[in-house]
Order: C-alpha cells, then sequence, then structure tokens
C-alpha cells in the first residue's frame, strides 16, 4: 500500500517513443474513467477532505499519527496488521502516513469486498493509483465498466486449451535457462527466474521473439525491477520528480518499455502479422459496438500482463524453494511423484493442470499460502457500509489483505509452519468460502492465474527433476513489498547434483 504520490499517475503511459506510435488506429466505444486527481498534493489534500467529510465513524484501531508506524507498515506489515486483527478483529482501522485506512481480515471480509460487495469498492482511487504511472489503464488499474469490457475482451486468450498449448514454451525457455547449470553452481535464484519468466510471457503471451533485435536491445526483467522500485522507495520519495529521484528511474524504464511494445504494435498493424497470443487478440478485438482498441490500449493491457506475468511466477519459484531447502524430504516427494510417470516422468500440460502431481500442487498452493503475491487488495468504499456490526465511511480507502489472512492462527492452524498437507482435495474443500484468496477473488480474478500456475508447476518440475538446491549458508529471508512481495535480498542457492 502507497500514498498514491506519484508526480503525475499518467504520464509515463503517454511517454510513447513517438507520435507515430501513439496516434490511435481505432477508435473505442468506452473510456477508462479519469482519475479525480493525479498532483500528489492534490491528493493528499483529497484524502484529509474525504475524511473529514465522513457521514459515519471509522472502525476503532490506531489512528493517531505516527510516522513510526507507517514506517513499520512499509518495512514489516504483516506482524502490525496481525497485531492489530488479535487486539480489534477482523475490522479495524489504521492510520497510515496522513489518512485512515480501514483493514478488513478473514474468510468473511475477503469474500465481503471480492464478491458479495464488490460493486461498493473502486481499485482506481485506491492507494494503488499509481500503478497508472506504469501500467496504463490496463486491466489491473481500471473499474467496470471499462474493466469489465477489457476482461470479455482478454478471456479468451486465456482459455484452458490456449494455456495448455503454450507448455511447449515453457519447457523450450526453462530447458534453455537450465543449460548453463551444473553442480557447484551458484546463482540468484529469484533473478534467474525473473529473467526467465519475462522470456516465457513475452514468447507466449505476446508472440514477441525475446531474442528478436527490438527486445535484445533491452534487458525487461532488469528494467521491470528498476521501475518497480519506485514502489518500494520510501513515501516521502515518490513527492518528487528530479533527475535521480525513484520517480525518474520508473520513466526511464517504462520509456524503454514503451519503445519495445510501441514498435512491436506498429509493425503488426503494418504486415497484418498474427499468431496464436494475446497480443494477437488485442490487435483485433473489437466489442458489442464494434469498438476496437487503441494502440495505447493495447500497450496498457500488454504491458499489465508482462509485469503479472514475470513478478508473481517469480516470486512463487523463489519462495517455494526458499521452504524447499529447508523441508528437503518434500522435494524428493515431488521428484519421486515426477519420476513415477510414464514414459520415463515426461511432463504434460494435462498432467500439470489437471493436479495429477499432487505433492507438487499441495506445494505450490501452500507456496501461494503463506507467500501470496498479491498481498494486498486496495480498495475505496463507494458508499458508507456495514460489515459485522462496524460501519465504515464512503471515500474512505479499504483494504483486504491475503497475506495477513492467510495467517489468522484461527483459520490456519501454525500459520509459520509451511504444511502441504493443508491442501490435500478433504481439507481445501472444507475451507471457510474466503479464506484462501491468493489471486484475488470475483471478476477481479487474476485472468492469469492458470497460465501462472502451469508456468510455475513447469519450472519447479523441471528443476527437481533434476538437481537440488542448497541455500546459502547463513541466509536470513527479508521480504519486500514493491507492490508485490518477493525476496528482498534475492535468493543465492547452490546447485547441486539430485
Amino acid at each position: 500500500m502507497t500514498p498514491s504520490a506519484s508526480p503525475s499517475a499518467l504520464s509515463s503511459a503517454d511517454a510513447s517513443p513517438t507520435s507515430a506510435h501513439t496516434a490511435p488506429s481505432a477508435t473505442p466505444s468506452l473510456a477508462p474513467p479519469p482519475l479525480r486527481h493525479e498532483n500528489p498534493f492534490k491528493i493528499l489534500l483529497q484524502d484529509i477532505a474525504d475524511e473529514r467529510g465522513a457521514t459515519v465513524s471509522y472502525p476503532s484501531g490506531d489512528t493517531s499519527f505516527s510516522l513510526k508506524r507507517t514506517k513499520r507498515f512499509m518495512d514489516d506489515p504483516l506482524p502490525l496488521l496481525l497485531d492489530c486483527y488479535e487486539r480489534y478483529g477482523p475490522i479495524f482501522t489504521i492510520r497510515i502516513l496522513h489518512s485512515n485506512v480501514v483493514m478488513m481480515l478473514g474468510p468473511a471480509a475477503n469474500h465481503y469486498m471480492t464478491v458479495s460487495h464488490a460493486h461498493n469498492f473502486l481499485w482506481r482511487e485506491s492507494h494503488f493509483r499509481d500503478l497508472t504511472a506504469l501500467l496504463g489503464d490496463g486491466l489491473l488499474t481500471t473499474d467496470d465498466p471499462y474493466h469489465r469490457r477489457s476482461r470479455k475482451i482478454m478471456l479468451p486468450a486465456f482459455h484452458r486449451e490456449r494455456i495448455a498449448a503454450s507448455m511447449g514454451v515453457m519447457i523450450e525457455e526453462t530447458e534453455r535457462a537450465l543449460s548453463d547449470w551444473k553442480p557447484g553452481v551458484q546463482l540468484d535464484l529469484y533473478a534467474w527466474t525473473r529473467h526467465l519468466a519475462t522470456r516465457i510471457a513475452m514468447k507466449a503471451l505476446f508472440g514477441i521473439d525475446p531474442d528478436g533485435d527490438a527486445a535484445r536491445t533491452i534487458d525487461a526483467a532488469g528494467l521491470f525491477e528498476q521501475a518497480l522500485g519506485y514502489y518500494a522507495s520510501a513515501y516521502q520519495y515518490r513527492f518528487i520528480g528530479g533527475p535521480g529521484t525513484p520517480w525518474a528511474r520508473l520513466q526511464s524504464a517504462s520509456k524503454k518499455l514503451n519503445n519495445m511494445l510501441y514498435a512491436e504494435i506498429s509493425e503488426r498493424r503494418r504486415t497484418g502479422r498474427r499468431g496464436e497470443d494475446v497480443l494477437s487478440l488485442l490487435l483485433d478485438a473489437h466489442d458489442e459496438d464494434g469498438g476496437k482498441l487503441t494502440d495505447r490500449q493495447v500497450r496498457d493491457e500488454v504491458m499489465t500482463l508482462l509485469f503479472a506475468g514475470h513478478d508473481t511466477t517469480t516470486s512463487t519459484v523463489s519462495f517455494m524453494f526458499y521452504e524447499l531447502s529447508h523441508q528437503p524430504e518434500i522435494a524428493k516427494a515431488i521428484a519421486a511423484e515426477q519420476d513415477a510417470l510414464p514414459p520415463g516422468g515426461a511432463l504434460d500440460a494435462g498432467k500439470l493442470m489437471s493436479g495429477e502431481l499432487a505433492q507438487l500442487e499441495m506445494t505450490m498452493d501452500e507456496t501461494l499460502r503463506k507467500y501470496p503475491p498479491a498481498w494486498i487488495g486496495p480498495r475505496k468504499s463507494v458508499e458508507p457500509f456495514e460489515f459485522q456490526g462496524h460501519v465504515v465511511p464512503g471515500n474512505a480507502y479499504v483494504n483486504y489483505c491475503s497475506w495477513a489472512s492467510h495467517h489468522l492462527p484461527d483459520v490456519w492452524p501454525q500459520p509459520d509452519t509451511f504444511r502441504p498437507e493443508r491442501f490435500m482435495p478433504e481439507a481445501k474443500a472444507a475451507l471457510p468460502k474466503g479464506a484462501y484468496v491468493p489471486f484475488g477473488g470475483g471478476s477481479r480474478t487474476c485472468i492469469g492465474m492458470r497460465f501462472g500456475q502451469l508456468e510455475v508447476r513447469t519450472i519447479a518440475s523441471m528443476i527437481l527433476g533434476r538437481f537440488t538446491l542448497e541455500l546459502k549458508h547463513g541466509f536470513e529471508l527479508q521480504i519486500r513489498q514493491m507492490p508485490t512481495i518477493s525476496p528482498k535480498r534475492g535468493l543465492p542457492v547452490t546447485v547441486r547434483e539430485r
């Protein structure tokens, strides 16, 4: 969660490399809703006005101004939220920097915000509004009806058959990335997976050759890391935009990524070249009114999926192998399970997507429970509402948090312990509605969920079938939020022969 203080919330998406690339090739029948404010100081003043104009009181909580609490939330929010849950229950208010934020934790809260009363919450005016600086008006940063229209256009690209067909790319790219692995090699698994997942997303989702001229001139994975560093910077630095600032680095990275994406869009428009990828679908898509996507809108959706497609997979693979390094018997069980598959442990999409590899499936589910990449669901309420006897104002920041909800001891016994058996079929079926939400819920469930899960299964299986990864001695895991959670100092491992 951030104070949404980007110097200009949409300027990065507007900053296309050339005017020729930004000129729309089609007229959309529906435009995204404008932001109330883009200037960070106007946002701050609007927050104060909304809070003072509340017609009902906020739920109880820690509402005094505290820089110490703000820094604690920035550095290590999980213990802070769990402590508040223990003292106040499933809904409470916490002041972060200048504004009150209502937190709703637990199964009932998650279901309320993402499914049963989702219509009363806006994403676009939430504390993550400044993601529009990088992603533009993509699926992640808009609300209905624009969000519903975009999702409907994109859903065919994520049907089960389409995702299964992408496994060939996943295997090919993982084989390529593993070709340099030898026993004794030391590497940062987080950085390694980030580059791999970016290549897979570019190739499988968008038909962009990661070794082509446009892509070869930039390090897409590194540029995403540079851009996302803005969201991990201290709050006070997000109000300034001069040279050398986090905002300037975000702008620089975004422009280079834009250059690659707009060049590809322009070439596809000019030549008519298409393939079985999301980019091809977006270029030809239209809604019921015949409206098509402009180059800018195509860019925004592609950038959003590149962000989601590389960041969540990277974190999940890294956290999984961190836990497996402490419980090698689970890693051996996954490898043995794969060996037992005929012929000779060969992988295919059907086996991986059906959950036939039960030990791998449970391990992935438990990793996503303990480390859900999209750790927080930021929203802003539209109208005042009541939840479990507590009233909440309209125009209030209201967040659910999968990371905290997945660590509630009254829902998940021994939540800090890594226990894949929690997700045995009968145990998983018995979970309360809304208890497990690593990909959100309702109409905003991650559209690339199946793709990401298949990617994690494929990468993990191919590593475990050949190697054992030994965590660097003395390594202590630290987690950062930028805005997804990931290992703060990477994951240093030594490759060992299986």
